[in-house]
């Protein structure tokens, strides 16, 4: 039998060029999050659980009737034992959002996709509010992220700042979206990573839109940063390798952008891996 050596591919495997100069291959991702069932320090037969396990049975609640509308789970009055036992149980997910109104609100999904913890800040950083809410994205996310924002962009320049070339187009393009989406509620995505943009043209896009006052971080393979604008329903995307090397920067027309949504398919899996942790730890 004749032995065969099968060639060899990729970074390292070909000497480098007669110039000295060698390949510098973008790394690739490297981690990922996975779920996990959660691991619970608590007395599970302590008396005092009660108060935790009735919210975990409410969640369960509504989870199964989702998308109805149910109110959201309090969780202000638990003691801090009840809310270890909830911390552990729920875990963190991949999306954290932070709205800074005339109260700060910490948004965290948790472990279960779909299930948000919401925690209002007083000036003095002590939890005020806090409660878990079910659904693609918080209710209060997509009722206060534009409040306050200004309903179209103000186009009527009377003289461009130096080295501005492409941004105005987009401007006008972002206000026609704008209209459009309130009447049929057609989303639309600018991709600014195909377009050529100098530094003062993203300056100028930034000053045009304004800031707003919520900020999402998607943590998956990789990371996205999502900004409010202070424009109506206009949202910064930004895309992250591991390496947190920018790979896709976006301007999207929506309620809230899909990359920090969950979708009904989540809750449903939510709901069994709830009904599999209830089960497993006989709560």
């Amino acid at each position: 039998m004749t032995s065969v050596t099968l060639p060899i591919f990729g970074q390292g495997s070909q000497p480098p060029g007669h110039d000295g100069v060698e390949l510098d291959y973008l790394q690739m991702p490297q981690n990922m999050a996975t779920y996990a069932m959660p691991q619970l320090s608590v007395d599970l037969n302590a008396a005092n659980l009660a108060s935790a396990k009735a919210v975990l049975q409410q969640l369960l609640h509504d989870l199964a009737v989702f998308p109805t509308q149910s109110q959201a789970n309090q969780l202000t009055g638990l003691d801090d034992i009840n809310r270890k036992f909830i911390d552990e149980v729920l875990g963190e997910g991949e999306v954290s959002i932070i709205c800074s109104g005339e109260q700060e609100t910490c948004i965290q999904e948790s472990l279960l996709a779909g299930v948000w913890r919401l925690q209002t800040i007083n000036e003095s950083r002590q939890i005020i509010s806090d409660a878990l809410d079910v659904g693609i994205i918080p209710q209060q996310l997509a009722q206060t992220a534009f409040n306050n924002a200004a309903e179209k962009i103000d186009t009527h320049w009377t003289e461009l700042p130096l080295g501005v070339m492409n941004s105005p187009p987009l401007l006008a393009e972002l206000n026609a979206k704008i209209a459009q989406y309130r009447q049929s509620r057609q989303t639309h995505t600018i991709n600014l990573s195909l377009l050529p943009q100098t530094e003062q043209d993203l300056m100028f896009l930034t000053q045009s839109l304004g800031t707003g006052t919520t900020t999402i971080l998607s943590r998956g393979y990789g990371n996205c940063r999502i900004s409010a604008t202070a424009t109506q329903f206009v949202w910064w995307v930004r895309y992250y390798n591991s390496q947190d090397i920018l790979i896709l920067n976006t301007l999207e027309v929506c309620d809230v952008p899909s990359v920090a949504c969950a979708s009904p398919e989540d809750i449903v899996d939510s709901h069994q891996r709830l009904q599999e942790i209830m089960a497993v730890y006989k709560l």
